[in-house]
């Protein structure tokens, strides 16, 4: 069956990469600024390279807030990377005067200067970082055929899931454990970027598609 993605234009992330990403990994996916049309769409993929406050600020203004919420409210499936992921919590150290939207409760904190171990850490974190499991649990089926697989990040700031049952993936940087995939009800996000991390990328959004199909068919 044809399974559809609407990659929302807001003028703040890597859009046509993560169309293409979603192409190749089975999804009919298009690029829309539409919130009416998006709203049609099995999944709607929120992207964000950027500033917290300003991407905020330009989500609200295309008219994007009211399509996410009624989309949680109504647990259909919702995607966010990287940024697109962080504007979905409350608020970020970035702008801590702009709220987030507020669907996942936790906070966005900068990187500290330091790691663990005293030593200087290099911010922002850019790199390919391998995918573990919270606490050794048994992973979700949504992570299960990336665990352990290295996936690429490039971000200054990470989130703090106000529960920590949300991570159900995560990585490890400056000796301090960051989620990676995190989801609450139907809204899964990355903090890495899916669509530059090859063929592990394309796995977890393959991954995402069965699920998304299940919700459609459901």
């Amino acid at each position: 069956m044809s399974v559809t993605a609407a990659v929302l234009d807001y003028d703040a992330g890597n859009l046509r990469s993560a169309e293409k990403a979603l192409d190749r990994a089975g999804f009919d996916a298009q690029v829309t600024a539409d919130a009416r049309a998006a709203a049609n769409a099995d999944l709607v993929v929120v992207p964000g390279v950027g500033h917290f406050g300003q991407c905020v600020r330009q989500f609200d203004q295309a008219g994007f807030t009211p399509l996410i919420r009624d989309r949680v409210a109504n647990g259909r499936p919702v995607l966010g990377i990287c940024v697109g992921l962080q504007i979905m919590y409350e608020g970020s150290d970035e702008d801590a005067d702009v709220r987030g939207l507020g669907i996942l409760p936790g906070w966005v904190h900068r990187f500290p200067a330091v790691a663990a171990d005293g030593q200087p850490l290099t911010v922002p974190h850019m790199g390919w970082n391998a995918l573990g499991v919270p606490g050794g649990d048994e992973p979700d089926p949504l992570v299960r055929p990336v665990v352990g697989e290295r996936v690429y990040f490039v971000h200054s700031f990470y989130a703090a899931p106000s529960d920590p049952d949300h991570v159900i993936a995560q990585t490890t940087y400056g000796g301090r454990h960051v989620p990676a995939i995190a989801r609450e009800g139907s809204v899964i996000g990355t903090q890495f970027h899916p669509e530059k991390s090859a063929d592990v990328g394309r796995r977890l959004l393959e991954a995402i598609r069965a699920e998304v199909a299940a919700v459609a068919q459901s």
